[in-house]
């Protein structure tokens, strides 16, 4: 059964679904439903990704026999989407993850590592050091092959329930809050584990459709052949001030990868398309050499009335984060990626866009249909968009009560 039309653009049911429930990611959509939408596509072509997060697309189009691409800007979620894709045979997994575990559980702790500060405050002592061992022996026993990277996700997957803090809507740790109850590390190793090889075993008879997963700017599409594609299934950023890098952050810090919240825009957000207030203030945006790029000629007007808005009202608010100059280097960005992928899909190809508009400060920004008309700027010929359900409707004490819809736009 597909998801419900509501949830169809929601992550929810992916918490249940084999593979797809591997990884916790929030920004995303149903499994599910984007299995059903590409059984009933009869056209030609690869299927893509262009914002492919954790393989979500790629997984459906696996299941349906269809040849799939997905390129993903964000260095670690690329990672974990990839290793979603492997399908080692169960038991060599079962092999090396026992082998693993053995290693853990016998070796004393090194020297104390070095952790950053978020770290040492997610996690309780002995929690932390039973998670250095399986750290270490993963690093020990690690070769490039499909079991040793599944057992890296499994690692980086255990790591919120071994936290003894809560997690925020959208995957941001809380340090200051408690969790009632967490489980040992090496416990969820194993059960972790044993979880892989069920949904293994249960997809693999399945699929037939090959799929691959490359770090990469949708903005490019570097690699992805001038007309190859015929359907496009994505999720692209919303521009809603979300930080996609720091969604991350705990699992990114516990491989030394960052060490604090700072470091997360060199290492990731200023990879990414512009949605978030700090990727625009951190890169000194201008919002007039924003507004002057030919990219943005469709909605020039609109978009210089609206960021107007926005850069007056910033004035008054204590803040005053840089949503002027995040909103118009958003459009620019995706200007850029439909661009990219009207280059790349087939004269018949059929795209298909989960998007929600925004507020911030209470100043409305049509994205749909922004979207819409630049999309018709770089050559599709038409674009609809369906609601799927209403946002900022249940929050009755928030400041800005902008009625906001999120749903599919269609570009054909």
């Amino acid at each position: 059964m597909s998801a419900p039309r509501s949830r169809s653009g929601s992550f929810i049911d992916n918490r249940r679904l084999p593979i797809h429930r591997w990884f916790r990611y929030s920004a995303g959509f149903s499994g599910d439903w984007a299995r059903t939408l590409l059984e009933d596509w009869e056209g030609d072509g690869l299927v893509l990704d262009p914002f492919a997060g954790v393989a979500t697309t790629l997984l459906a189009a696996a299941r349906v026999g269809r040849e799939s691409v997905g390129v993903e800007a964000h260095p670690f979620v690329a990672r974990i989407g990839r290793a979603k894709l492997l399908r080692p045979d169960g038991r060599s997994f079962l092999t090396f993850t026992h082998d693993l575990l053995k290693q853990a559980r016998s070796t004393d702790a090194g020297e104390d590592p070095d952790w950053p500060d978020l770290v040492l405050r997610c996690f309780q002592p002995e929690a932390l050091d039973r998670l250095a061992r399986l750290r270490d022996a993963w690093r020990e026993r690690d070769d490039g092959s499909p079991e040793s990277e599944l057992a890296w996700l499994v690692l980086t997957s255990l790591l919120r329930p071994a936290s003894h803090v809560g997690t925020a809507q959208w995957q941001y740790v809380l340090p200051s809050r408690r969790k009632a109850a967490t489980k040992d590390p090496w416990d969820l190793f194993e059960s972790l584990t044993d979880a892989f090889v069920e949904d293994l075993d249960h997809v693999r008879p399945l699929e037939s459709g090959p799929a691959r997963l490359a770090e990469g700017d949708a903005r490019l599409l570097d690699g992805v052949e001038d007309d190859s594609v015929g359907f496009v299934l994505t999720s692209p950023p919303y521009a809603n001030n979300y930080d996609y890098a720091d969604a991350t952050r705990l699992e990114m810090s516990f491989w030394g990868i960052v060490r604090s919240w700072g470091d997360l825009h060199g290492a990731v957000r200023s990879r990414l398309v512009t949605s978030c207030s700090q990727h625009a203030s951190r890169e000194r945006l201008e919002l007039d050499a924003l507004l002057g790029e030919p990219a943005v000629a469709p909605i020039r007007d609109q978009l210089a009335d609206v960021t107007g808005s926005l850069a007056e009202v910033r004035k008054s608010r204590a803040g005053q984060k840089s949503y002027h100059t995040m909103v118009a280097a958003y459009f620019l960005d995706m200007a850029r990626a439909l661009a990219a992928l009207r280059r790349v899909c087939r004269p018949d190809a059929t795209c298909c866009l989960v998007v929600g508009d925004s507020a911030p400060y209470g100043v409305h920004v049509p994205v749909e249909r922004w979207l819409g008309e630049l999309a018709l700027a770089t050559g599709f010929d038409r674009w609809s968009f369906e609601v799927l359900r209403e946002r900022n409707t249940r929050w009755k004490n928030r400041k800005h009560r902008v009625p906001l819809k999120e749903g599919r736009l269609w570009l054909g």
